[in-house]
């Protein structure tokens, strides 16, 4: 196995100690992606057992089996006599440029828009295909970011060592952690079995890394209310993530929505946001303004490139940080391919959203000892050097194929049908991971706690 697990638990402090881990094999790829999976996972568990310690004076035993890790980071959902829909938008993927390889994301309408203003309308694939191949890759990445859109010229890892954003993401730390001055008196509430039991999560979040994390929350028993704005969706994810949470919807420019959020803040625990890293400043949401109005708040946030450099604000999704960062180029050489290889699913969303959460964590537990509430900060282009700085791996035998006895026996009664859920991916001794509700549409609750 690459030793993933060492540099997180480094930056996240937590012991530098072996946890279990079962199952052989791994997920095609030339990175060692079951092992960030595992890792990954693994550093949640173990947070969550070192609350435990904390709050009950026993350290529960944490074992993470790789296979079903490397499932979870794909999906948990086994739908019955129903499917999800379609994860990409029609016209979204990689496509060659005249001097090498771009990928479009075109998932949201306002950023196939932003494309489409560029590029000109284009009805499928090979339509905007044509387009594309008139373009430079970095003069059509920076139009389309430009536009407000979002895009990604395949880079080498040597080219993006050198890039301005390479060399400010290479200077941070995998979770930039922070105690902050204000104090809350609050106790725990919890127990061995639910450990986050009264612990109010505000979910701003989306698509696939921040809601992993509070998914994974959700899961130990805390209340997760997780607000969208009032026109986003994303289907093909929402029976995925949503799971164990409420949803509801507000507008931060609406005056009467700003009040309710507010009013949500007082009262919450554990913020998490995964907006661009200006975003809630903007909003007069910064971070004393957080602490003003919920002393004590634990502040985790993600972005996509990084909270330095001339990125920090840019728009990013798991698929183009693996372009931008030399991942894809890696796998097509690593494939002998004339196209960019990715690695097999969104490694970078779920590794960084089970570190978010282990962060959110380890913040809550420093609060129950010192009263102090804090930060973390996470970037996808971050994990995505963790995942690249333990090198190329070789092919090892691929995982046992799944078979049903790994799902859960619970019928899952979502909105939009039954389903299964598979088994959790790790194991905390006494505290089982169980969500108390079902998957839900956006916006189906209203926003209060």
């Amino acid at each position: 196995m690459t030793d993933l697990l060492t540099p997180i638990q480094e930056a996240l402090d937590l012991p530098v100690t072996a946890l279990a881990f079962t199952e052989a094999g791994a997920l095609p790829s030339t990175f060692a992606v079951t092992d960030l999976a595992s890792a990954s996972i693994g550093a949640a568990g173990q947070a969550v057992a070192r609350l435990l310690l904390q709050q009950t004076g026993r350290l529960p035993a944490v074992t993470v089996d790789r296979r079903l890790a490397s499932f979870w980071f794909s999906s948990s959902l086994r739908p019955d006599g129903w499917a999800t829909p379609p994860l990409w938008d029609p016209i979204a993927g990689d496509y060659a440029c005249a001097d090498g390889w771009i990928r479009l994301h075109t998932n949201a309408p306002h950023h196939r828009a932003a494309a489409e203003r560029v590029l000109g309308q284009a009805a499928d694939r090979e339509a905007m295909a044509a387009k594309v191949a008139q373009w430079n890759a970095a003069e059509l990445e920076q139009a389309i970011v430009e536009a407000n859109g979002c895009a990604a010229q395949m880079r080498s890892w040597q080219d993006w060592q050198a890039h301005p954003q390479g060399l400010a993401v290479n200077q941070e730390p995998l979770v930039h952690r922070q105690t902050f001055a204000a104090l809350s008196d609050k106790p725990w509430r919890g127990s061995v079995a639910r450990p986050l039991a009264g612990i109010k999560v505000l979910d701003l979040t989306r698509v696939l890394a921040g809601p992993t994390a509070s998914r994974f929350l959700a899961g130990l028993g805390a209340d997760v209310l997780r607000i969208d704005a009032p026109d986003w969706n994303e289907p093909g994810v929402v029976p995925e993530m949503t799971l164990g949470k409420r949803c509801a919807r507000l507008d931060l420019k609406n005056a009467d929505d700003r009040q309710i959020f507010e009013s949500l803040l007082k009262d919450t625990d554990i913020l998490l946001h995964g907006y661009r890293a200006d975003a809630l400043e903007q909003l007069g949401y910064g971070e004393a303004a957080l602490q003003a109005l919920a002393p004590g708040l634990i502040d985790a946030s993600l972005n996509a490139y990084g909270w330095s450099g001339p990125w920090r604000n840019r728009r990013g999704f798991d698929s183009l940080v693996q372009m931008s960062t030399g991942i894809a180029e890696a796998g097509r050489q690593w494939k002998k391919a004339d196209k960019p290889v990715p690695l097999p699913l969104q490694a970078l969303d779920h590794a960084t959203g089970y570190l978010m959460a282990a962060g959110a964590i380890q913040a809550l537990s420093e609060r129950l000892k010192s009263g102090r509430g804090g930060s973390a900060l996470l970037s996808l282009a971050r994990t995505a050097k963790l995942l690249m700085d333990a090198g190329q791996v070789q092919e090892q035998p691929p995982l046992r194929a799944e078979e049903p006895s790994d799902q859960g026996l619970v019928v899952e009664q979502t909105a939009w049908g039954p389903a299964h859920r598979l088994l959790p991916p790790v194991t905390i001794s006494g505290t089982p991971l169980q969500w108390d509700l079902p998957a839900v549409e956006l916006g189906s609750h209203r926003p209060q706690w």
